[in-house]
C-alpha cells in the first residue's frame, strides 16, 4: 500500500495493529542509456510490489543519494555524506514519531551503503525500534539469479535494463563491454572517471531478453517480501 493512498488517521489506526513500514531509497545518476532515475524507479517498484499483499505502507522513494563519482555526468544529483545521513536520520525520527517501529529500508543504490552505521547508532537511541537495510538487487537470492543468467552484470548493464527503466527512443548497443579497471576509476575524480567509463556501463551486455529480466524481478519481489514479513526479532 502506497502511503499516498492513506490519510493520517488511517496511519494512526494501522500502527496500533501493525507497526511495519517500508522506505525505499535510490539515486538520480547516470545509467548509460537507461533512465537517470533507474535506482529510484527500481527501489520503489520492488518495495510496492513486495508490500502489496501484506498491506504494509510504502513511503515514496527518497530519490537522491550519494553519487559523487558520477557528478561529471549531466543529470546526476548527489548529496554530501553529512547531508544524506542527516536526511535519513530525520526521516527515521519522523517515522518513529508516527508509530512505526519496524522499518525496512529498500535500497536501490550501492553508494547509499554508508548509511548502515547510522542505523546502528539510531537504534541505540530508539531501543524499541528495528531497522533493516535491504539492498534488493544484491540480496542473496536475487544476485544468485542474476549470476545464473549472466555473471557479467554491473552498473548500467543489462541487469538494470527492465521495461520500466528503458527510455523511448534511446538506442541500446548490442555488444558486451569489457570489465572496467575498478581500481583505476576509484582513485580519480568524477571527470577523469567519466573519461574512463565512457557511456557508463561497467561491464557486460547492455540488454537481455525480457524473460530473463522478469525472472530476476520475481525473485527480487519475493525476497523483499520475505524481509517485510520475517526477521524482526
Amino acid at each position: 500500500m502506497r502511503i499516498q493512498d492513506m490519510n493520517w488517521g488511517q496511519v494512526e489506526e494501522r500502527v496500533t495493529v501493525d507497526d511495519r513500514c517500508v522506505l525505499p531509497i535510490g539515486s538520480v545518476e547516470q545509467h548509460a542509456y537507461l533512465s537517470l532515475a533507474t535506482d529510484m524507479i527500481l527501489a520503489e517498484r520492488v518495495a510496492v510490489e513486495a508490500a502489496a499483499p501484506l498491506g504494509v505502507p510504502v513511503f515514496p522513494c527518497l530519490p537522491y543519494g550519494m553519487a559523487s563519482g558520477f557528478a561529471a555526468f549531466p543529470g546526476t544529483v548527489t548529496l554530501r555524506l553529512r547531508t544524506y545521513l542527516a536526511v535519513i536520520e530525520d526521516m527515521l525520527d519522523s517515522l518513529h514519531r508516527g508509530g512505526f517501529r519496524r522499518i525496512l529500508i529498500v535500497n536501490g543504490h550501492g553508494g547509499n551503503s554508508p548509511v548502515a552505521p547510522l542505523l546502528s547508532e539510531w537504534m541505540n537511541d530508539h531501543r524499541d525500534a528495528s531497522v533493516k537495510l535491504h539492498d534488493w538487487w544484491r540480496a542473496p537470492a536475487t544476485m544468485a539469479k542474476v549470476q545464473e543468467i549472466d555473471p557479467a552484470a554491473s552498473h548500467a548493464s543489462w541487469m538494470e535494463n527492465f521495461p520500466w527503466t528503458r527510455l523511448e527512443g534511446a538506442m541500446v548497443p548490442n555488444f558486451s563491454k569489457e570489465r572496467i579497471d575498478f581500481a583505476a576509476t576509484g582513485r580519480v575524480d568524477a571527470w577523469r572517471k567519466r573519461e574512463r567509463l565512457g557511456e557508463g556501463n561497467y561491464h557486460g551486455v547492455f540488454q537481455r531478453p525480457d524473460a530473463d529480466m522478469l525472472a530476476i524481478w520475481q525473485v527480487g519481489v519475493e525476497e523483499t517480501r520475505a524481509e517485510i514479513e520475517h526477521g524482526w526479532h
